[in-house]
């Protein structure tokens, strides 16, 4: 694929993910996610509560609560529920994820990271580049 039409997709399928991330409950930030491998779309995710969880992230004082999952996790996650992998994949992601997350990118083969925003903490990303993982930034 040319790399226009590669960065055409980017930008399509990071919009996706921009319009997913509504989906999210949580008040202070709606963060999506998808998994696109070949072409298709094998996973998506946002961020929120586990399933069975009552939909609030914040608690009284407007802290993100401990368990309240990343759209990166609850979309790598959903995969271990299906028959695909991520084996070889990219990630879009609407933030950059955080070294938890970075994590379960590098272990879950995926190869190629997008994402619109950048976030305070650089420590996922730098991660990300150490593993040999394609690190793309398409922000604003």
């Amino acid at each position: 694929m040319s790399n226009s039409k590669q960065h055409n997709f980017d930008l399509r399928y990071l919009e996706m993910a921009r319009i997913w991330a509504k989906n999210s409950y949580c008040t202070r930030r709606q963060v999506g996610a998808l998994v696109v491998k070949n072409n298709m779309i094998i996973s998506d995710g946002y961020n929120g509560t586990p399933s069975g969880f009552e939909n609030v992230c914040e608690d009284d004082n407007g802290i993100t609560k401990p368990y309240v999952l990343h759209a990166e996790a609850n979309a790598i996650t959903k995969l271990a529920r299906s028959s695909n992998n991520s084996d070889g994949a990219t990630i879009y992601i609407t933030a950059s994820p955080c070294i938890e997350c970075a994590k379960l990118i590098i272990q879950a083969g995926i190869k190629r990271v997008v994402y619109g925003e950048k976030y305070r903490l650089t420590d996922g990303i730098e991660l990300l580049q150490r593993a040999g993982i394609e690190v793309v930034y398409l922000g604003e």
